[in-house]
C-alpha cells in the first residue's frame, strides 16, 4: 500500500473504533511454496486489552490451511469507501479516484482454547446484537452453540505492526472535500451496505 503520510493513521483508538464498526475483515497467510491463504471474517476488538489486539474465529478447517499461530499474517480491515467522479469537482483538471478507510495488522495469531473460543464467539455476537431493538444472546441456545463452537477455532492478533490509511480528499480545501461529501450522499456512489446488500440477498433468493 502506498505509503502517503498525510493520509496516515497512526492513532491506536482509530484504529479499535475501524474495527468496531467494520468487523469484516480479510486474513492472509504466505505459505512456504510460496500460496496464499485468504480468509474472510468477523472480528472484535479485544476490549481488556489496552494495547490494540484483535479476536477473531475461524471454521477449524480454514483454521488449518493457514497453520493458524505457526505463520505470520496480514489482518485487513477495511472500512467506509467509494468512487468520485472528476464531473464532482469545483475547479480540474482531476481524475477519477477512490476514497478509503483501511488497517493492516501484521503479526502472528495466538490460537485459543475451546473455553477462550467460545468467549470469542460470545463477544462477537454480543457486540453485532448491540444494536438490536431486542439483542440476541448466545445463552439462549447454549447447548446448540456449544456444540457448533467445537467446529471454530478463536485467536488473538496482537499486531508487531499496524499500518493505516485514511484517503479522504485530504489534499483539497475543506469547501471542496464538502462538496464531494455532498455529491456521495446523493448520487449513490456513498449508499450504505444495508440496502446493497438487501438486493443482492434477493437477487441470489430469485435464481
Amino acid at each position: 500500500m502506498l505509503a502517503q503520510p498525510e493520509f496516515a493513521v497512526r492513532d491506536a483508538t482509530a484504529w479499535r473504533a475501524l474495527v468496531r464498526d467494520h468487523g469484516w475483515a480479510s486474513l492472509v497467510t504466505a505459505q512456504p511454496a510460496g500460496g496464499l491463504v485468504v480468509s474472510h471474517l468477523p472480528i472484535i476488538v479485544d476490549e481488556k486489552s489496552e494495547q490494540f489486539a484483535i479476536l477473531g474465529h475461524l471454521a477449524r478447517t480454514d483454521a488449518a490451511e493457514h497453520e493458524l499461530g505457526d505463520k505470520d499474517v496480514v489482518l485487513i480491515v477495511q472500512g467506509p469507501h467509494g468512487y468520485l467522479s472528476p464531473s464532482w469537482y469545483r475547479d480540474g483538471p482531476h481524475v477519477p479516484t477512490w476514497d478509503f478507510v483501511v488497517v493492516h495488522a501484521f503479526g502472528r495469531p495466538t490460537v485459543l482454547g475451546p473455553e477462550e473460543t467460545f468467549g470469542v464467539l460470545d463477544a462477537t455476537v454480543d457486540h453485532l446484537e448491540s444494536g438490536m431493538p431486542k439483542p440476541w444472546r448466545l445463552a439462549e441456545v447454549s447447548e446448540y452453540a456449544h456444540r457448533i463452537a467445537a467446529g471454530t477455532t478463536g485467536f488473538r492478533l496482537d499486531p508487531v505492526r499496524v499500518v493505516g490509511k485514511a484517503k479522504l480528499h485530504q489534499d483539497v480545501s475543506r469547501h471542496e472535500a464538502l462538496r464531494l461529501a455532498g455529491f456521495l450522499e446523493t448520487s449513490g456512489a456513498g449508499e450504505a451496505p444495508g440496502p446493497r446488500l438487501a438486493r443482492a440477498i434477493r437477487a441470489a433468493a430469485a435464481l
